[in-house]
């Protein structure tokens, strides 16, 4: 995540995106589910895609929205306008805070009164001087529910992040290998994480609004790991077409999947896991290796012995030398350089 420090001078002032600007309105879109989406992680034969994720990109839906209303203040007022929706660097949650829509909570996000936590945001930038609304105050208080819920402690103090250990990010953001110490707490999670947005108590009043709710598509509220692990390339793209998933590629999703197999403890779907064995992408070798060790050991040792010495990449050879520690009287295994 680099661009963050790269676009810090710049994501400072909106005036550096453009010097005309004389003021942003700020819009936030209501996406919150119908039920605790923490539910799921009981269910470890199905995959949990983050809330959000579960319909069309937001950036395509709201940017549309955006342009239809920016369009008519354009119409109206003369004003240049220019529109954004997480695609610039611009500080999308101070300046909501700054506008009375919420105020940025302990877990980083945006916490709204009336549509909790689940809130997509976009900024119309204009040429228009607006007198500016009243900020929101923070309603947190001693409540500290989100920080509680995460499940990797990515939380090193109130309203601080560190996303090296964040599920969202290493599912989405982060390319390679998931780091061994927080395979297991991912469980089921195959893209983002919701627990700490679905802890938030001010969530009890998101369901205000809700014929403008975004909704989730019902194939992908709770998506099978069995159907997921036998994707490839095309047909990864067809089932996600649309999504944001579609952006992280099948590489990745992939390696998210077999970890949560690996988590489900469902011999049933070995078959699935050793079929990845052999799979082009060292992302979903390494992480088959893994599941496989923690559904099957016996086999996942068999499996070392035999395909050890065959292996190329630095990180695939590691999980396999993890799962074949040597014996006393014998060579230590070693891959293929």
């Amino acid at each position: 995540m680099e661009w963050m420090a790269e676009t810090e001078a710049r994501r400072a002032d909106p005036r550096t995106l453009w010097p005309d600007v004389r003021a942003v309105v700020m819009l936030g879109l209501n996406y919150g589910p119908e039920t605790d989406p923490r539910a799921l992680l009981a269910e470890p034969d199905r995959g949990a895609i983050s809330v959000y994720a579960q319909n069309r990109d937001y950036h395509d839906v709201i940017k549309g929205k955006l342009k239809l209303l920016a369009g008519r203040l354009a119409a109206r007022s003369g004003a240049e306008v220019k529109v954004f929706v997480d695609t610039a660097p611009l500080m999308e949650k101070p300046l909501a805070a700054a506008a009375g829509i919420g105020w940025q909570g302990k877990h980083t996000n945006l916490v709204s009164r009336a549509f909790g936590s689940w809130l997509f945001l976009g900024a119309i930038l204009t040429a228009l001087p607006l007198q500016p609304d009243e900020p929101e105050r923070d309603h947190c208080g001693s409540c500290r529910a989100c920080l509680d819920a995460c499940p990797t402690g990515a939380f090193p103090a109130p309203y601080q992040i560190d996303a090296r250990r964040c599920i969202s990010y290493l599912t989405i953001e982060h390319a390679g290998p998931i780091p061994a110490e927080f395979r297991a707490a991912m469980g089921n999670r195959i893209y983002g994480c919701d627990d700490c947005l679905a802890a938030c108590p001010w969530n009890k009043f998101a369901q205000a609004g809700a014929e403008m709710k975004l909704k989730a598509r019902p194939d992908l509220a709770a998506p099978r790991l069995a159907e997921l692990a036998i994707l490839d390339d095309a047909a990864f793209r067809a089932l996600f077409s649309g999504s944001p998933v579609k952006r992280i590629g099948r590489d990745r999703f992939l390696r998210n999947v077999l970890i949560a197999i690996g988590n489900s403890g469902d011999g049933s779907l070995v078959p699935h896991v050793v079929a990845r064995l052999d799979d082009s992408a060292a992302i979903v070798r390494g992480a088959a290796i893994w599941a496989l060790g923690r559904l099957d050991p016996a086999r996942a040792a068999a499996e070392a012995r035999s395909r050890i010495a065959g292996e190329l990449d630095d990180d695939v050879c590691a999980e396999w030398l993890a799962l074949s520690p040597s014996e006393p009287s014998s060579p230590p295994p070693s891959c293929r350089r």
